[in-house]
């Protein structure tokens, strides 16, 4: 399992370490593990691996430094601040660390919108590329000093699955309190076993999910990691759910230690790949079952298929097809919402006089689609 995430196959590995591992209790640094942390980035990178981390654990230190009850989430404001102090702190570790290994740490604040926007999306792609040919080791979190309740990513589970597809990495680890994905929680049912590969994300494994598998981990928790599995995936990258309350766990992982993987799919092409994993869409349009037929067998989606538009967006936006199952597709619109509001289940003969203007081929060109 663990060989798809070695340096021979894996040129670019994402490491996400969640704020339990990083910090203890107290709100203090755990310095001896982040040792060996950083002691297995330099044996990676030694191995020609290109190594990006995805670090929690900046509200958590900031509260502790300026007192702040409830671990600094008492409100946003005191999450802001508290990012504010602890990111720079977080910050300093790392590269005191890396530096005693030989590496150069380099840090990277991003929000949500910094990797939904099309534009903004691309420069920090190149950006990233540009740190990691460089030599450096990338530390990047969300920036929860301006991020809001609304426009964040709220965990770096599918914040790590994104840095991916921007760095078109193999691979993606998930280091956590938890060694995998149970069929049920282990603390309950003697019965429940870890599964070793997932292939497809379909209700069965999303159930284990929010049946609190793992911990009794729950929204937020489990449920957030198959997000970002989902999101790896179809960004054509690995992604593997193992524990990190051990020594040197990146070692011990790559060595044959325990987890689940999440296998990639076949590569997408980049703006697909990109349209696969975003997190938010400025519309909907709902189909019926005749164009979900079409649209599953690669076709794109016609006006006459449509059955209702909703949400607010211009074309070339971001949105997302619903059938009567549920979620289908993602796409750009070829037009505004008012325009596909009215030639919905219109066919094409009747577009023109409806319009005014020519119409275009499709709702949503194939070309500009991918399948969920």
């Amino acid at each position: 399992m663990p060989h798809r995430f070695a340096p021979a196959a894996c040129a670019r590995l994402i490491v996400k370490i969640g704020s339990a591992l990083l910090v203890d209790a107290g709100g203090a640094i755990r310095r001896d593990w982040l040792a060996g942390m950083t002691a297995d980035i330099a044996a990676a990178h030694r191995a020609g691996q290109q190594v990006v981390i995805v670090s929690s654990g900046a509200i958590a230190l900031g509260a502790r430094r300026l007192g702040l009850a409830k671990g600094g989430r008492a409100s946003l404001e005191d999450a802001q601040a508290a990012a504010a102090v602890g990111q720079i702190a977080l910050s300093q570790v790392w590269a005191e660390l890396l530096g005693a290994e030989g590496l150069t740490a380099a840090q990277m604040l991003v929000t949500l919108d910094d990797l939904e926007d099309r534009r903004r999306y691309l420069n920090a792609a190149s950006t990233l590329d540009r740190l990691l040919t460089l030599g450096t080791v990338p530390i990047l979190n969300e920036n929860d000093s301006v991020a809001t309740a609304e426009i964040r990513f709220g965990d770096n589970d599918r914040l790590a699955a994104r840095v991916a597809q921007a760095a078109r990495a193999q691979g993606v680890l998930l280091l956590s309190d938890v060694d995998g994905l149970y069929t049920a929680n282990p603390h309950r049912d003697p019965a429940a076993r870890r599964l070793d590969e997932v292939h497809r994300i379909d209700a069965r494994i999303r159930a284990m999910a929010d049946g609190g598998s793992a911990s009794g981990m729950g929204s937020g928790g489990m449920v957030s990691k198959i997000e970002a599995a989902r999101i790896a995936q179809a960004a054509g990258a690995h992604l593997a759910i193992a524990s990190g309350q051990v020594p040197h766990p990146l070692a011990q992982f790559l060595a044959g230690g325990s987890g689940t993987v999440f296998v990639a799919d076949p590569v997408r092409g980049g703006r697909k790949s990109w349209l696969a994993g975003r997190l938010t869409a400025r519309g909907t349009i709902t189909v019926d079952a005749g164009a979900a037929t079409a649209l599953a067998g690669g076709a794109s989606l016609l006006a006459a298929g449509a059955t209702a538009v909703a949400g607010r967006f211009d074309r070339g936006d971001v949105i997302e097809i619903v059938g009567p199952a549920g979620r289908i597709a993602r796409g750009l619109a070829e037009y505004d919402a008012a325009d596909a509001a009215r030639i919905a289940g219109h066919r094409s003969g009747d577009q023109a006089a409806i319009l005014g203007y020519a119409p275009r081929s499709a709702l949503v060109h194939r070309d500009q689609l991918v399948l969920l």
